[in-house]
């Protein structure tokens, strides 16, 4: 057994009994590890402690049955591994910024650990290959594109922690808000009907501690509009990361597994990604959504 697929094996575990009380030393045992061991490759492997973790995936799963009025707090606290009242409000401000009530009197898009899928990070597929990570199906392709994709939308920043990607990151989700924006202005927004979306991270003019962050919708390439921001995926080549996913939160997840495994897969190449991120929507009728991860990419310096 490889090291990465002890330390997964706990992980499947922890989501198996989320809500019981666990001790270290029991996941040390599964593991085939020593204490010492476990606990410090899984904090490499996790990028966050055994406990922080626990409590982290306990939130996140927490968060959907909050929304629920009709159940108490304090009974989901218990179902959720919280020893009390007090300790789950803590710990939920301490990772999202608000209080457990606060969300519940008023929900807003929340950022959540997601349970790591290791293999993502250890299994090198070649070009056009599906890969099954946990239900979702990822393909990578080199896609060279020779005429610019123009879109029209809206800016707005998150705040970026650096190695911190979708999956990893806690709190408000931000993004989400400027998606809002963006749906609400859409019918404005002379766009192609039935065109792609593209949501791109990039720096641009973000204060410190923030990123830049364009939602658009694709538009004929001599259409002008002064109301909307400009932004345009520009002639390259790019490795493109693509997966299907039922629902939003299927896509949340995808978009995570699709940026970790495009980090390990640019590495695996010899290859770096060049200064921005588009993520690209592309509309069904059939309720299934298509989802793009395009990378541009340079050599990587020796």
């Amino acid at each position: 057994m490889h090291a990465w697929e002890a330390i997964q094996k706990t992980l499947n575990h922890i989501e198996k009994h989320i809500g019981e009380e666990m001790q270290i030393e029991e996941l040390a045992e599964i593991a085939s590890l020593s204490l010492f061991y476990y606990q410090r490759l899984f904090t490499r492997l996790v990028k966050t402690s055994v406990r922080d973790y626990i409590k982290l995936r306990r939130l996140a799963r927490a968060v959907v049955p909050l929304r629920d009025k009709k159940k108490n707090i304090i009974d989901i606290a218990m179902e959720y591994g919280f020893g009390s009242h007090e300790t789950f409000t803590r710990a939920f401000k301490e990772t999202y910024g608000i209080t457990p009530s606060q969300y519940r009197d008023k929900p807003v898009s929340l950022q959540n650990f997601d349970k790591p899928d290791l293999l993502l990070g250890y299994i090198i597929i070649d070009e056009g290959v599906p890969l099954i990570s946990e239900g979702l199906v990822l393909e990578m392709n080199r896609r060279f594109l020779d005429e610019p994709i123009r879109f029209l939308g809206v800016i707005g920043y998150y705040p970026f922690k650096y190695g911190k990607m979708v999956g990893e990151r806690t709190g408000v989700d931000t993004v989400s808000e400027i998606w809002d924006r963006f749906f609400r202005e859409l019918p404005d927004i002379p766009h192609i009907s039935k065109g792609r979306l593209i949501g791109v991270s990039y720096h641009g003019d973000a204060p410190d501690g923030y990123s830049s962050y364009f939602i658009g919708a694709e538009v004929e390439k001599d259409k002008e509009s002064h109301n909307f921001a400009n932004w345009e995926l520009p002639v390259r080549e790019y490795v493109v990361c693509g997966f299907e996913a039922e629902n939003n939160g299927q896509m949340m997840i995808g978009m995570g597994k699709a940026m970790k495994y495009t980090r390990f897969w640019l590495k695996e190449h010899d290859l770096i990604a060049d200064g921005f991120f588009p993520e690209m929507y592309y509309q069904r009728t059939s309720g299934i959504a298509y989802v793009e991860l395009w990378i541009p990419f340079k050599k990587r310096e020796k």
